[in-house]
């Protein structure tokens, strides 16, 4: 799998702030949002690469090991490991002072190798004295698919699925994404010669709801209301997935007036106990098959007005 570089994937440089990589996330987590490009197979892949660098990136532990490995970041712990205990050979840099993988521009350690090299020799192929049996392969990685309801992507909950004949339950955290992908470590096929298991990533369908639609973290719906309520004002009913609520409706509400429910949309991902808005718009049911004594009263407001 070709590198991806996920600060160019955010559009951001290395020196980015938490607040730069966030805002840029949601710009263009928008942008490409399975919903608003439902047939873009293109839009679907940058959506999950934009997820995929933003998980990176906003987790200060992870981002860190990035910058120092660029695209070998996943085996840094193994690299640490294997130079404390003097198998990497100190500095792969010699003595520059230069950090490994520093800008991720393929410098060499002296010998005409590069990282890939020199992370093949340390962690993939035999190095020297081993013997081409003790190679370690890492196993291959699984795809899967889930689809789950919107209502079900509202709540955190556990789900049984079935991979390669092995069930797994897995938890779903709320607010989970249409097209979102999640990594399950080790969960991939097994690696060879003591290698470390594959990854098994599985990537979220979302179905359609009847009563709401969603667009990122907030929702909306639409309420009727009926021409008198309209007209004069009162209550209205409204669904919510915490269940019903009562809106005041304002005397002489219009056609397609929008109002908001803030905090009554979907959960953010990962972050307990926020939410973002319910959006409600009105429409004017108009009435039919009216009584000749309504039709009378409606031409004398007629000639009032």
């Amino acid at each position: 799998m070709a590198f991806i570089d996920y600060y160019k994937t955010l559009g951001l440089a290395k020196s980015a702030s938490q607040d730069d990589i966030k805002k840029a996330y949601r710009k263009l987590a928008r942008k490409y949002h399975p919903d608003l490009n439902p047939n873009d197979k293109e839009a679907h892949n940058m959506f999950q690469q934009i997820n995929e660098a933003n998980e990176v990136l906003t987790d200060p532990a992870k981002r860190k090991k990035y910058d120092e490995y660029g695209e070998h970041w996943k085996n840094a712990d193994q690299y640490e490991q294997a130079k404390r205990s003097g198998g990497g050979g100190g500095n792969p840099f010699g003595d520059t002072g230069s950090k490994p993988f520093d800008g991720f521009s393929g410098a060499d350690f002296g010998g005409g190798g590069d990282y890939s090299d020199f992370f093949e020799s340390l962690f993939g192929n035999a190095g020297p004295g081993q013997q081409r049996g003790s190679r370690k392969y890492k196993g291959q990685d699984y795809q899967a698919e889930l689809r789950i309801s919107l209502h079900d992507a509202y709540t955190t909950h556990k789900q049984t699925l079935t991979v390669n004949g092995k069930q797994l339950r897995i938890t779903i955290p709320a607010g989970i994404a249409n097209g979102q992908v999640i990594k399950l470590g080790g969960q991939g096929a097994p690696g060879a010669g003591g290698g470390p298991n594959g990854d098994l990533y599985i990537t979220f369908n979302i179905s359609d709801d009847p009563r709401f639609k969603r667009l990122n973290n907030d929702l909306y719906a639409v309420v009727e209301l009926d021409l008198y309520t309209a007209v004069l004002g009162g209550e209205v009913t409204a669904d919510t997935f915490d269940g019903k609520v009562k809106l005041k409706v304002a005397a002489g509400t219009q056609n397609n007036t929008k109002v908001r429910l803030k905090n009554k949309g979907f959960p953010l991902y990962k972050k307990e106990g926020e939410h973002g808005s319910l959006y409600i718009t009105y429409t004017v049911k108009i009435p039919a098959d009216l009584t000749e004594r309504q039709k009378a009263l409606f031409s004398e407001l007629q000639k009032l007005s």
